[in-house]
């Protein structure tokens, strides 16, 4: 190699470890001058959804240690599609952030024939915030005072037991599907349009059983209005040990949603770890565990893998028993 050509190669590893040099130093200051202005949570859900409960929980504790504002804006609408496309579509900066779900996440793109995102790829994992278990509650007017006494009815009457859910394709409708296969009966299934719709008519009889998520039944099955049978937990919870697992009556079973925080892809890994630090920070807090556990969801401080872990996990979970029951997107 002649000594010019040196020369411009010596030039040129310079120019590019000075590029790299820079490129690092930017990265370095951007990501200690974060946040420098308000943050924004999208909830793709309406007042009330958990992941506005949760998403409002931890809200102002991230104010208190970043030292800017963090809100929440709820943009409910297609099922999650509407806030989850508002996040894929936000600079990745940081300053844009959204609740994710088992729901909206993994549930929508198996039931519907078109979805606005691709879960796996528009998104940067941040941080989970809790998981919840379901709850199979039943109407008073029934005579089930276990599990095994509801599915040995429901086996020995096929096609007679009815069950409620929140719509054709919802998280619910799959639960119970998941429930029937893994317990071996048949059942007449109740679309509604939510649960309350569901609640309201079990209680008044119409309606025998349910799957629910137990933040949502708790309050009624306490004041008598519906019994409650057993959690989808694969142990009891240690806040209500009294009550039984269905696992305890068919082994194995569980089933749950998951909530978490996430970010538009291509998110610096300096602001995702930033910012799972703190909403591990948040959740940490005795007061934050404390009305966590009280709504029955169980806390995970975690790296942001242990969402993407989640992610995988229930896409071929939910994925084998949309195929098990042969069900169309819509």
């Amino acid at each position: 190699m002649t000594r010019f050509r040196l020369k411009v190669l010596a030039a040129s590893l310079c120019a590019a470890a000075a590029t790299l040099s820079l490129s690092l130093f930017t990265t370095s200051v951007s990501a200690q001058a974060y946040p420098a202005k308000p943050i924004r949570i999208i909830v793709p859900a309406g007042a009330g959804d958990s992941c506005d409960i949760l998403s409002r929980i931890i809200a102002p504790k991230l104010t208190e240690r970043l030292g800017q504002a963090v809100v929440v804006d709820n943009r409910p609408g297609g099922a999650g599609q509407l806030g989850l496309v508002l996040v894929k579509q936000a600079a990745a900066d940081g300053y844009t952030l959204g609740c994710g779900q088992g729901g909206n996440m993994v549930i929508v793109p198996l039931a519907y024939a078109k979805v606005a995102y691709n879960s796996r790829t528009d998104f940067a994992p941040i941080a989970m915030m809790a998981s919840n278990f379901l709850a199979l509650i039943v109407s008073n007017q029934t005579p089930f005072k276990t599990v095994k006494e509801l599915i040995d009815h429901a086996r020995a009457n096929p096609g007679r037991l009815t069950f409620g859910t929140n719509g054709e394709g919802a998280f619910l409708h799959f639960a119970t599907e998941q429930f029937r296969l893994q317990a071996g009966f048949e059942y007449i299934h109740v679309p509604h349009r939510g649960m309350s719709d569901v609640f309201t008519q079990m209680i008044g009889g119409e309606i025998n059983a349910s799957l629910g998520s137990f933040i949502a039944v708790q309050p009624l099955a306490d004041a008598g209005k519906v019994r409650l049978l057993g959690i989808a937990r694969a142990q009891r919870s240690p806040d209500y040990p009294n009550v039984p697992t269905i696992a305890e009556t068919l082994p194995g079973f569980a089933s749950g949603g998951w909530f978490g925080i996430i970010g538009p892809a291509g998110l610096p890994a300096e602001i995702v770890s930033a910012v799972n630090r703190e909403v591990n920070w948040a959740l940490g807090q005795p007061d934050v565990r404390e009305r966590m556990q009280k709504m029955g969801l169980d806390t995970h401080i975690e790296a942001p893998s242990f969402l993407t872990t989640a992610l995988e996990r229930d896409e071929q979970v939910w994925g084998k028993v949309v195929r098990d029951i042969g069900f169309k997107p819509r």
